[in-house]
């Protein structure tokens, strides 16, 4: 039976023939012998695009699960009330970024097909039609469920309806005294046409009736709230009684619209909010200065295309119609939304001092023994490597490190890659600290890390003003890579001390982000990252490393090297294994060398917290792979990479994900944990993210994700859970 190329829905056809199969050969092998997997009998085309899931979708179902945290009673109530705002600023830049390119393609007809052969208006069509349906549910879960909750526990939003006399009374005030001043409305008529408006800025259109001073009667004007006014307000305890009481920015503006209209007839107020494309378009070939290019591309991020209009929904629809024609938006772009349009704004109340008992219990990330009260790492780290997990564990050895290097008299030179520092970290303190005394001082920063392109440019300037040396990568490959060199003088010799990471240099990331540290001063691993500054720094041909692999260079075929080497295994009838976490999946090679893996006999795990283009679970294809996604208290964050390896475990940690843009367009690094106890702990906190019950979302082959919860006997299991009590307990080593 020759089936080689055929297409998947063929392969399902046959697939009840390829199951007998594979039971009828397990059954007939011998107890004693490894199970011989027998060759599948349809041989698919890997190409067919449905084995292939569309990036852009599964971002999408990312942001849904994350939205479903928000009915998880299982968390403290402002915890859940934070998922639903995570959702939507999580929707705003995928709309910003994802939704405006998938637009631009069309505008300027350069549709591409990814591998999974959805066209852009195809995939704008579906993304429409899944964020009207969940954001109408976003609303619901805030005003009939969290909304209802709040108060139970005297948090209350009051609407207008149930202002009291004495609330009135003092909106009024606040409103003449606070707003009124600053709000500067905009009539619209032939001299005063419709504004310039900032991206995702809360606006008002106005509905009017009457004539005004200058016998205008257009009957349309709009206000612009600015963003300096607070979107909600603190009612004191005197005028709106116990608890925590607030009140909605545009609640008081549309009660007072009347006053910022004199003379005239307010029929109506409405909110709305406009998203534009806020991806940054700097031709890096074309500049001979991008820092001064960027500075200029900064302002035009706020004035984009428009993608997407929110609006009340109680606005009526010929000012929805005039709204859409404004910003040349289809009936599919506009969302009309049951409450206030800019709901991130209340992120402002999920730290409340007076509802600790409404929030995650706080913790303190453990020092290791071994590096506690130690005046000298470069002792503690030459004689072994450290690794850390953050958030359990603290990122102040890597802080402390940098600190000591600062003041260290045998201290030469630092050299350290910034993505997303901010430009007045304890990181950059100390960096600062270092070359103003003395140190030679070079940093390459990533001027394009999406959306910190402004702080960044800060920090270039603090750098360069104390005397580092200040690098902005290379044209055409962003710099993601996280490593820290530190040159030491010992003896007569100059000694390297490296610090390599999945994350970045970030201590408020480092408490809520897991990411592994690597402290290191192995010779050759070091060597490595040495070579690599000088990649960046300098100019020459790729330089040949001993341990370190790197992206664009040896990072890909590395990683393709690998699976093939547990495909041939497995086809040899030897265990093959791949456990692989990271956050996206989305590059067709690497999904094809998995599934020829999974059709060989590998058993391949994947944690992928977001975009996963694979479609796990089709017998024939993808039967031996199963693909989880680990929603909880921290941001997901680590890569990690195991192989089985013939019985030769490898372990690599990296701060690439498995995306063509990561492997193919950025500087990356991938580096190896060694040593039998450190491959046996980073082994073991894999599989506690295997066998979590609670926060694991499971991938089925229709794209679906469906939540694991403990059946039968089974234990209720939370990896994060699990480990913060592990780790974080008194004087944990990392030996």
């Amino acid at each position: 039976m020759n089936t080689e190329g055929l297409s998947i829905s063929e392969v399902q056809d046959a697939q009840p023939m390829v199951e007998e199969a594979l039971v009828v050969a397990e059954q007939a092998a011998p107890v004693e012998a490894p199970v011989a997997v027998v060759p599948p009998l349809v041989i698919p085309n890997l190409d067919d695009s449905s084995l292939y899931i569309h990036r852009e979708l599964s971002q999408l179902k990312f942001n849904i699960r994350v939205l479903e945290q928000a009915l998880d009673e299982s968390y403290p109530l402002l915890e859940r009330l934070k998922f639903l705002l995570i959702f939507s600023s999580n929707l705003d830049e995928f709309f910003e970024i994802r939704v405006a390119g998938l637009k631009k393609q069309i505008n300027f007809a350069r549709e591409q097909a990814g591998a999974d052969g959805l066209q852009p208006h195809q995939a704008l069509a579906r993304i429409a039609e899944l964020v009207h349906e969940q954001v109408e549910r976003q609303y619901a879960i805030l005003n009939d469920n969290l909304f209802p909750a709040l108060a139970k526990h005297n948090v209350n939003f009051i609407r207008r309806r149930f202002w009291t006399t004495k609330l009135k009374a003092w909106v009024r005030r606040y409103f003449r005294d606070e707003i009124a001043p600053i709000i500067t409305p905009i009539g619209l008529d032939p001299t005063h046409p419709f504004p310039l408006l900032v991206n995702k800025s809360l606006n008002f259109i106005v509905e009017l009736e009457g004539v005004d001073a200058f016998g205008r009667d257009s009957g349309l004007a709009i206000i612009p709230a600015p963003r300096l006014l607070p979107r909600i307000i603190r009612v004191p305890e005197e005028v709106g009684g116990a608890g925590d009481n607030y009140v909605f920015l545009s609640s008081m503006i549309h009660a007072h619209a009347d006053d910022l209209f004199q003379g005239m007839k307010v029929k109506g107020c409405y909110q709305f909010r406009l998203t534009r494309n806020a991806d940054l378009s700097v031709d890096t070939e074309d500049v001979e200065d991008l820092a001064r290019a960027l500075r200029g591309e900064l302002l035009s991020r706020r004035y984009g295309d428009a993608v997407r209009l929110e609006v009340v929904d109680t606005c009526p629809r010929p000012l929805l119609d005039y709204l859409l024609k404004q910003f040349s938006l289809s009936e599919s772009e506009l969302y009309r939304v049951g409450g206030p349009v800019n709901l991130t704004r209340l992120f402002a109340i999920t730290g409340l001092d007076s509802h600790p008992e409404l929030q995650y219990k706080p913790f303190t990330p453990v020092i290791p023994k071994l590096l506690q009260n130690s005046d000298n790492l470069f002792g503690v780290i030459s004689k072994q490597d450290v690794l850390l997990l953050h958030p359990f564990e603290s990122f102040t050895p890597v802080v402390d490190l940098l600190r000591q290097a600062a003041k260290d008299p045998h201290v030469l030179a630092i050299k350290q890659t910034l993505y997303r520092s901010g430009a007045n970290s304890e990181i950059v303190d100390a960096l600062v600290d270092a070359a103003r005394n003395g140190k030679e001082v070079t940093a390459v920063i990533e001027l394009r890390a999406r959306f910190d392109e402004e702080s960044n440019l800060q920090l270039a300037s603090r750098l360069q003003a104390a005397g580092a040396v200040v690098i902005y990568g290379v044209v055409g490959f962003k710099t993601h890579a996280k490593m820290m060199l530190i040159l030491r003088r010992e003896s007569g010799d100059i000694v390297r001390y490296a610090h390599l990471g999945t994350g970045n240099y970030h201590a408020g990331n480092a408490r809520l982000y897991t990411d592994y540290s690597l402290l290191t001063a192995d010779a050759a691993l070091c060597e490595d990252v040495s070579k690599l500054f000088s990649q960046l720094i300098g100019m020459g041909k790729t330089l040949r490393m001993k341990k370190l692999l790197h992206a664009p260079f040896t990072l890909k075929k590395a990683l393709l090297d690998l699976i093939t080497k547990e495909t041939t295994l497995a086809a040899e009838g030897k265990p093959a294994h791949i456990i692989a976490k990271f956050n996206s999946l989305t590059d067709p090679k690497i999904i094809r060398a998995l599934y020829k893996a999974s059709q060989t006999g590998v058993k391949i795990d994947l944690v992928v917290r977001g975009m996963c283009c694979l479609r796990p679970g089709i017998v024939g294809v993808s039967h031996n792979i199963q693909v989880r996604s680990i929603i909880g208290r921290f941001l997901e964050h680590t890569r990690v990479f195991y192989f089985l390896n013939g019985g030769e475990e490898k372990i690599y940690l990296s701060s690439a994900d498995w995306m063509e843009r990561n492997l193919d367009k950025r500087v990356e690094t991938c580096f190896p944990v060694e040593g039998k106890k450190l491959i046996l702990r980073v082994k073991r906190e894999l599989e506690v993210y295997l066998t979590d019950n609670t926060q694991s979302w499971v991938l089925q082959p229709d794209g679906r994700y469906l939540r694991c919860s403990p059946t039968g006997n089974q234990n209720p299991r939370s990896a994060q859970a699990g480990l913060l009590e592990k780790l974080t307990a008194p004087l944990i080593s990392v030996r």
